[in-house]
């Protein structure tokens, strides 16, 4: 266990980070970022964070759980994390 790292005195960029992969899973399957909202009941403007990847500080399972339903998707095909350089 000597090899494990605390995140507290660590920045960001040191530890990595978690890429939102919506936008290549819609725009793979032709889904319009509306018809997400049509069929999850999720707002557009929360629906649009989360494809562009940007205001996103807190995940929102119950948003990914639905998405990964609507789309028959696995959460790796939407999250994925990036060690750092």
């Amino acid at each position: 266990m000597e090899d494990l790292k605390s995140i507290i005195s660590y920045q960001t960029q040191e530890y990595g980070r978690i890429v939102v992969k919506l936008d290549k899973v819609l725009d793979e399957r032709k889904i319009s970022r509306n018809r997400l909202k049509t069929l999850t009941g999720v707002k557009y403007d929360v629906i649009t964070r989360y494809y562009r990847g940007e205001q996103i500080e807190l995940v929102d399972l119950n948003f990914l759980a639905k998405v990964c339903y609507t789309l028959d998707c696995r959460i790796e095909d939407l999250l994925e994390y990036q060690r750092p350089e």
